[in-house]
């Protein structure tokens, strides 16, 4: 096969991922049970805005907005009738976050700020204190810094327009503090420890299981499947204090295993790109590609009186029809049983597809029951 064709296969937005069956860390492929990221959430306000804030009109505006200034302004001493606000340099928003795991008090973590009201840009603000809780209204942390959008807004006075990316969310990095941590972030020697996969597999966490197992000092296995996606692990009898349980755990992360992969095929009808696993068998079948293009062509012919300027004839237009038919060649490849990925790209680009028809291909061959692997459309 030449390598321009190889090259066209690519071009023509055809994404093939040829996953390798090579070991990875159990850290990479699981979560502890204790170690969950709770989401909080806070409502604040942004300032220093170059008039690109929400409007503070009675009829239209985000009336929110003046109230929380209001209010803000009350705490530091300042007495401002609402009626007066005028300004469009701050922004009402909101602040969501994920906990930092196993996080201390101070530990420092991104939040991600969103408009509320009708502000047009949050470029060059500056997210005020916001504290933030979780879903059951507890106070964690607080939310400060600078934003950043990356991107902006530009709207001048004559209606021209400029935008780069979405200018109402950006991103304050490490402006969450964590005020508040979770008691249930913390090992206990005397009970076992839960791995949650990331991906529920039976074969996955049958593999993990013989993997903790085969380490054993004692000899004793420590780990068993619960279920798909949790695997559960005691702790030796030497381990007693919650220092030599953080040991015990990080010589666990390290282990390698195989994880099995559910045999798949996706594809995206919107962009025309395919996606499929390596580990995806084919049976034996027979593709055929060719097309058949009609084109009709519709050429006007104008009839004029003999004599010119007389006033007994008249302009006459008529049509001449045409039709051409042309139809390409049908190309047929023969796809061999147990066909890989490799092969049947191959075979595809013998045939010159398209993204298109290679989709319409994939939903065949799964329509044939030739195709052992689950067919994802998006």
């Amino acid at each position: 096969m030449k390598i321009n064709q190889l090259y066209k296969l690519s071009i023509i937005s055809f994404l093939l991922l040829q996953i390798a069956f090579s070991q990875v860390r159990i850290k990479d492929i699981v979560t502890f049970e204790n170690a969950n990221q709770e989401s909080v959430v806070g409502y604040g306000l942004v300032t220093g805005l170059d008039g690109t804030g929400d409007r503070a009109s009675r009829s239209f505006g985000a009336v929110f907005t003046v109230q929380s200034i209001s209010n803000m302004l009350e705490r530091f001493g300042i007495t401002v009738d609402k009626a007066h606000l005028r300004t469009r340099n701050v922004a009402a928003v909101m602040v969501t976050a994920m906990k930092p795991a196993f996080g201390r008090i101070g530990s420092k973590f991104d939040v991600l700020v969103s408009s509320l009201g009708d502000a047009t840009s949050l470029e060059g603000g500056v997210l005020l204190m916001t504290p933030l809780v979780g879903n059951d209204g507890v106070y964690y942390g607080n939310a400060q810094g600078p934003i950043s959008i990356g991107g902006y807004n530009i709207e001048t006075t004559a209606g021209e327009k400029v935008k780069k990316n979405h200018a109402l969310v950006g991103r304050v990095p490490n402006g969450g503090s964590l005020m508040k941590i979770s008691e249930t972030e913390k090992f206990d020697p005397s009970q076992p420890i839960r791995l949650l996969l990331n991906n529920a597999d039976f074969v996955t966490v049958s593999r993990i299981s013989e993997s903790i197992n085969n380490v054993s000092v004692s000899g004793i296995p420590l780990a068993k499947p619960v279920n798909a996606g949790v695997v559960e692990i005691n702790m030796p009898a030497n381990i007693q204090t919650q220092e030599d349980a953080i040991f015990f755990i990080a010589s666990i992360e390290t282990l390698q295993v195989v994880p099995d992969i559910e045999a798949r095929v996706v594809i995206n009808e919107r962009t025309g790109t395919v996606v499929a696993g390596g580990n995806v068998k084919i049976n034996e079948v027979m593709i055929s590609h060719g097309s058949l293009t009609i084109q009709i062509k519709r050429t006007p012919i104008i009839s004029q009186p003999s004599a010119p300027f007389t006033s007994t004839g008249q302009t006459i237009v008529e049509y001449v029809t045409q039709t051409q038919v042309q139809e390409q060649e049908a190309k047929a490849a023969v796809i061999k049983p147990t066909t890989s990925v490799r092969d049947l790209a191959a075979a595809m680009n013998e045939l010159s597809l398209k993204p298109r028809d290679i989709i319409a291909i994939f939903q065949s061959i799964k329509e044939a029951g030739a195709l052992n692997a689950k067919l994802v459309i998006i």
